[in-house]
């Protein structure tokens, strides 16, 4: 049977019912596939693999024209349902209730590709192909370790030699109704393991032993405090988090060897990640050798930072002619102009931004994640025609930039 595609909660349901948790790929960029290549789309599913990690399809579809290259960008992989008795309908059915649609991924973010298809489906429908190129790049790695999707996929592509001049990214950027925020920037993250060595000992005899934990105390509050900066313009002030502590000991009257700390920032545009590992390290040394503690056998203590790999870069999207015609879309459909925000954790724009201009809007992010997830069906036909209303306005405001 044909797919409706200019319907966006008909999309979504075929979409749900795909189960695809990180990394399966579960029948959803089947689905997709099926969907674009009647539009006149040219599908490509390239399989990605790296040393210890799963190996994860993508999809790479495009709509070629004359003129400029609007791509949208997104993902099918869903994070596990949790505990599938907790949910009031099976995660996977897509039910329909009080005008709410249930299931994982409804929002984040199986939504946002079903209303992109839905207003494109409906834009082509009444005006014919756009006077340019459309392409969705849709992952199954987003909510993995991201190391085999959206990164390789873009470089793929790009060695294909592929450009593009815009990116809207699907992801729910709205905290409470449609039309609150968009996204024009991420914060950047950097995580690391901050290892502190001492000597193992007998508790009733301190002298011949070296407590690790009165340093690693000393040591995390001074990345604690002071605060690393007080935001910018652009974004909140910079805020690291403790979110591990491991202690090597194994009985109460054992002076553990080795302490441990994982740690998670997440900074703004005060800071590079360069620049920010130095001012770490700088913190560490000074809390090492200020020996506010107990002598022990040493005269600094002995610490490692093992730094966890691929950090997040902060970026600002400064497109502003793209920012602009994304708010003036979604007020012509909404009356509001959206927030312009960086706030939230990151997503696969930090890889597309090194590409072209990107910016996120989506669906009400208020139950990714969670049981019983779901959207609104008003809100997928809104989100609809806000894309919809893009795709023209973005054209037509390229096409008046090139005369």
């Amino acid at each position: 049977m044909t797919q409706n595609t200019t319907d966006p909660a008909a999309v979504l349901a075929t979409l749900i019912q795909c189960p695809s948790v990180t990394p399966d790929e579960g029948g959803a960029l089947s689905a997709l596939t099926d969907m674009l290549s009647p539009m006149g789309f040219s599908v490509e599913r390239p399989v990605f693999s790296d040393q210890d990690t799963p190996n994860v399809e993508n999809l790479y579809a495009r709509l070629s024209g004359n003129g400029p290259h609007l791509m949208f960008a997104g993902h099918t992989d869903v994070v596990p349902v949790g505990d599938e008795a907790a949910w009031t309908h099976p995660p996977f059915s897509a039910a329909i209730k009080d005008g709410m649609m249930y299931g994982r991924g409804a929002v984040d973010m199986k939504g946002g590709i079903a209303c992109f298809v839905a207003a494109l489906a409906r834009y082509i429908e009444e005006n014919g192909k756009p006077s340019g190129s459309i392409s969705f790049l849709i992952t199954g790695d987003e909510e993995g370790p991201a190391i085999n999707g959206s990164k390789k996929l873009l470089e793929w592509a790009a060695s294909k030699g592929e450009t593009w001049d815009g990116c809207i990214l699907g992801e729910p950027t709205n905290p409470d109704a449609m039309g609150d925020m968009m996204k024009i920037g991420r914060r950047g993250s950097l995580s690391g393991t901050l290892v502190v060595n001492g000597i193992q000992g007998h508790t009733a005899y301190p002298h011949l032993a070296d407590n690790p934990t009165r340093s690693l105390v000393a040591m995390l509050d001074a990345l604690l405090h002071p605060a690393f900066d007080e935001g910018t313009d652009n974004f909140q002030p910079s805020n690291l988090e403790v979110n591990i502590l491991d202690i090597v000991g194994g009985a109460v009257n054992v002076i553990p060897a080795k302490a441990s700390a994982v740690f998670n920032i997440r900074f703004n545009d005060t800071w590079s990640v360069e620049t920010l590992k130095a001012e770490i390290n700088r913190r560490l040394d000074k809390a090492a050798k200020d020996r506010k503690l107990r002598p022990t056998k040493s005269n600094d203590s002995v610490f490692e930072i093992e730094w966890r790999e691929q950090p997040s870069h902060v970026f600002l999207t400064r497109d502003d002619a793209l920012i602009d015609t994304l708010g003036k879309s979604v007020e012509a459909v909404t009356g509001r102009f959206p927030e312009q925000s960086t706030t939230g954790g990151t997503s696969d724009a930090r890889f597309i931004k090194d590409y072209c201009p990107v910016i996120e809007f989506g669906l009400v992010g208020q139950t990714m994640h969670k049981v019983d997830e779901c959207v609104a069906l008003d809100d997928l036909e809104t989100l609809t025609r806000i894309y919809e209303q893009f795709i023209g306005d973005w054209f037509a405001a390229a096409a008046d930039k090139a005369k």
